[in-house]
């Protein structure tokens, strides 16, 4: 997604978080997955959450990540961006989430 261009579609003043889950349907275990919302969590109690905590996901960003079993691998309080991405291969609608150091300016 380097380079593509997008739209910001929403911004959202939250804790966001960085976890290591492995999916409800089976495989591998998803390494560092960037990145899951505060609220995207089950009952995950006050903001912020510490690295090293587990929690169980409420997010359904991708196929078995809702009701994994995770562990936060990191945190920030940057402001979390929903986009419409072109890539050129495909389209997404409303992908989440991007941070702010991730995002640049269109030129």
């Amino acid at each position: 997604m380097k380079g593509s261009t997008a739209t910001v579609a929403g911004a959202y003043d939250t804790t966001i978080y960085s976890v290591t889950y492995t999916p409800t349907t089976g495989g591998d275990p998803v390494d560092d997955h960037k990145w899951v919302a505060h609220e995207e969590l089950e009952d995950p109690g006050d903001a912020p959450l510490q690295v090293g905590d587990e929690v169980t996901l409420d997010a359904d960003h991708m196929p078995g990540m809702q009701g994994a079993e995770a562990v936060i691998e990191r945190v920030t309080d940057e402001t979390a961006y929903m986009v419409d991405i072109e890539t050129g291969s495909m389209d997404m609608t409303n992908h989440k989430w991007f941070v702010t150091s991730e995002l640049e300016p269109a030129q």
